[in-house]
């Protein structure tokens, strides 16, 4: 899961997915969603070019009441409008990525604490990455059955080392085999694939003090070990407490363009970003 705009490389990589540099992205060793989470939407962001809308990029997010949506900083930042559907399948809808009936249209806001002020480093980058589209019209509750919870504020700092994590999201699964020699630039977001579909997959904790693990979570993203991962497409999707609607933090970025080892989410439990979270909800 992964989307961001205009930071740095490894973060914008990890983040979002570019329409202009890649056809898709979503949980990589993941399963079909259903209607597990079903509050969990595909949000495409618009930027201003020549006065016009245009889409951008493309992020996972979740629905914590009718019209507020929760997201990654870095999808928000500069965006001009927000659509978001709520379907586990995306993939052949002849609407997107554009407004139509399918879809709920919004207007972005991003988090004033967000990297303010950017430090050097994947990890300052990602503080305060959190984000929120507000929805024209609310979704009905009979479309997504239930909504996402918010944290206890310090949730995360109760929980034991691989506490279990469920991925979701509308990321890329897949590395193509291409020929580098074929490969359009710049890479790497051409070898990445996967249609646009919700996707879980189960992770784990790993705690423990790092710089800024009062604000960031740290995940493993370990296929190979029977944890899933994250990757593009699935930035601002929720790493919800195991068995849970409980949002534990945004995907933030991942610390290869592999996407495995090791990614980083922002904690939704810190106080401050629950009450700026909160000045949106009703």
């Amino acid at each position: 899961m992964r989307v961001r705009k205009g930071v740095s490389v490894l973060a914008a990589i990890g983040i979002g997915v570019l329409f202009t540099a890649t056809a898709g992205l979503a949980i990589t060793n993941g399963q079909p969603d259903g209607n597990n989470h079903p509050y969990v939407g595909l949000a495409v962001f618009d930027v201003k070019i020549n006065g016009q809308n245009v889409p951008s990029h493309r992020c996972s997010a979740s629905l914590l009441s009718p019209t507020v949506v929760l997201t990654a900083a870095h999808c928000t930042i500069g965006t001009s409008a927000a659509r978001v559907w709520f379907d586990e399948v995306v993939q052949g809808n002849t609407e997107y990525p554009f407004s139509g009936a399918t879809s709920y249209d919004g207007v972005a806001y991003t988090n004033p604490a967000f990297c303010n002020p950017c430090g050097n480093g994947l990890q300052q980058f990602a503080l305060g990455d959190v984000g929120i589209i507000v929805l024209k019209e609310p979704v009905p509750l009979a479309a997504v059955d239930e909504y996402a919870d918010l944290p206890t504020p310090g949730l995360v700092d109760t929980l034991k080392n691989k506490t279990g994590i469920d991925f979701v999201g509308y990321g890329v699964q897949f590395q193509a085999q291409i020929p580098g020699n074929a490969l359009p630039q710049p890479p790497p977001f051409y070898r990445w694939a996967g249609p646009r579909v919700r996707l879980h997959a189960p992770s784990e904790l790993i705690s423990g003090n790092f710089t800024n693990s009062a604000q960031l979570i740290k995940l493993a993203l370990n296929p190979g070990g029977g944890s899933g991962g994250t990757c593009f497409g699935d930035s601002g999707g929720p790493d919800l407490l195991g068995g849970t609607d409980t949002i534990l933090g945004v995907n933030s970025f991942v610390a290869n363009v592999n996407c495995s080892g090791i990614g980083y989410s922002s904690r939704v439990d810190v106080r401050d970003t629950l009450a700026w979270i909160d000045g949106f909800l009703p």
